[in-house]
């Protein structure tokens, strides 16, 4: 059994606070701890999926389901009217893959790399094409996910400060952010075609080698499974929305800071979890597969598909402007990882350099 379902125990025990009314801090925390082995369940229950519809259906399964807790998060917070939280946890996710739990895999491989063939020294080798491939999305979806910041600017309007709400800003972005998304989205499902049909030599579908696990699920299983974890990550979801704003008075946090990075955490603990143990492993391509590829997706289809749904959902439709902390995170975290993939080969040490950034982002949302 994965270690982490054995925080299971922590979903009752966010029900039952919930239903007491104890403090949004407990409430939040455990909510949040139990938010870790649903996800996990969720993502095994995919994985089994696609391991029986075959590498194609297989693999569309494993990307659509790939980011669900996180969307299923976001929604929620979209339904409340917490523009900020959604935005923060959108930036959070693409900025954890690539920074924390690249930074981390990075780092626990290369401590048990091989020495490299005429040096002295060990390293990690992975696919460069995939790592390219994987790497340019995210350049891209980056890049447009900053174009509405820089027509504010150019309409001489600011950025929205940490704390500011939708009602607060002009409305002009909104026809630019739907078109944006709409690209973004485009861009996405060519993707899907680019890695799943016409270059999927590329790409690593993920696998798990755990003794235990060989036989794999049934197809009926799989999809049992994967119902009842998406409903019991949408309950906690709305626990977790629901105490945030309570929670972060009383940790003395903003709602900036718990969503881009305990809920991003959260939401992804369980996928982090599997890439670092992958690249122990030495099975440094899916671990790269996994933190890059999920960063991605994050921006490319996730980030639009959570504006279009603001038409429908909660009070006021929500544009793709981020605040300057967010692009500065988002734009250091696509221009490292393009840099330190470039070569196909990694150390140690570059997983601390990852670490470090993520490090020093964490300190300037606590201090916004």
């Amino acid at each position: 059994m994965r270690p982490q379902y054995f925080l299971a125990l922590f979903i009752p025990a966010a029900v039952a606070l919930d239903l007491a009314h104890a403090s949004d801090l407990v409430i939040f925390f455990a909510a949040a701890v139990a938010l870790i082995p649903a996800a996990a369940l969720m993502g095994r229950a995919t994985e089994e999926a696609a391991s029986r519809a075959g590498p194609g259906i297989g693999g569309l399964l494993n990307v659509t389901f790939g980011n669900a807790p996180e969307l299923i998060i976001a929604l929620f917070a979209l339904g409340k009217g917490l523009h900020e939280v959604t935005k923060a946890s959108i930036v959070g996710s693409i900025v954890g893959n690539v920074m924390l739990v690249l930074g981390a895999a990075m780092f626990a491989g290369g401590l048990r790399a091989p020495r490299a063939e005429g040096r002295g020294y060990r390293e990690q080798r992975f696919t460069l094409g995939m790592a390219h491939a994987q790497s340019a999305m995210l350049i891209l979806a980056v890049f447009a996910l900053t174009l509405p910041m820089v027509f504010e600017l150019s309409q001489g309007r600011g950025l929205p400060k940490v704390g500011q709400t939708r009602l607060d800003l002009p409305s002009g972005s909104d026809q630019l952010s739907l078109a944006i998304a709409i690209v973004l989205i485009a861009v996405y499902c060519a993707g899907l075609l680019f890695s799943l049909r016409t270059h999927r030599q590329l790409f690593n579908p993920f696998h798990d080698e755990e003794g235990d696990e060989a036989e794999g699920w049934t197809m009926r299983r799989s999809v049992i499974v994967l119902a009842v974890a998406g409903a019991v990550v949408a309950l906690l979801s709305e626990i977790l929305i629901g105490s945030i704003e309570g929670a972060a008075d009383s940790a003395g946090l903003s709602d900036f800071f718990m969503g881009a990075i305990v809920v991003a955490i959260a939401g992804n603990a369980a996928e982090h979890w599997v890439a670092v143990a992958v690249a122990w492993k030495q099975q440094m391509d899916l671990a790269m597969n996994i933190a890059i590829g999920s960063a991605a997706q994050v921006a490319l289809f996730v980030a639009p598909v959570l504006m279009l749904c603001s038409f429908f959902v909660g009070p006021f439709p929500m544009p793709l402007v981020f605040n300057g902390y967010e692009v500065a995170a988002m734009i250091g975290g696509a221009w490292m990882t393009s840099y330190l993939v470039q070569e196909g080969r990694t150390n140690w040490f570059e997983g601390v350099k990852l670490l470090a950034a993520y490090v020093l982002v964490g300190i300037v949302f606590f201090a916004a």
